[in-house]
């Protein structure tokens, strides 16, 4: 059985489970902003709620978020570091997506864009995503320039 066919674990006091999505067009990744801190830039995605899977937590996560449904959905990379505003260590299992149709911010999203990870978004993006995602994609040959 796959991993990601399991209810994902809970998150607790001393850790924050999540799911993120890596979408990337044009060289540039796809970040967001939540209304709750519109300057630290996330991945797409959320927590699982109770019973859910990894993957069906980010199918229902991109749907609110972004009004979109996910052509492809393939397991990426986990990465642990600290949740930028929880200030608690954070497990974050990536997928890859592709989407059919343009993505657009909803639900608690208070804005959306496309980044390099060296251009305008670089000093907002969250610890995990500028720190260990974007080198990640470049070593990976996912988006240019080198890790």
């Amino acid at each position: 059985m796959l991993r990601d066919s399991l209810p994902a674990p809970p998150s607790s006091p001393g850790l924050l489970v999540v799911v993120g999505a890596v979408i990337v067009s044009g060289g540039r990744l796809l970040v967001v902003s939540k209304k709750a801190a519109p300057q630290v830039f996330y991945l797409p995605g959320g927590k699982p709620e109770p019973g859910e899977t990894l993957r069906q937590a980010l199918v229902r996560e991109l749907g609110e978020e972004l009004c979109v449904q996910p052509g492809s959905v393939r397991p990426l990379v986990t990465i642990d570091d600290m949740a930028a505003l929880e200030g608690i260590p954070m497990r974050m299992t990536v997928y890859e997506v592709s989407l059919s149709q343009e993505p657009r911010p909803a639900a608690e999203l208070a804005a959306m864009g496309w980044t390099t990870g060296t251009d305008r978004y670089e000093a907002l993006l969250a610890p995990a995503i500028g720190g260990q995602l974007i080198r990640f994609l470049r070593a990976t040959g996912r988006m240019p320039g080198s890790g």
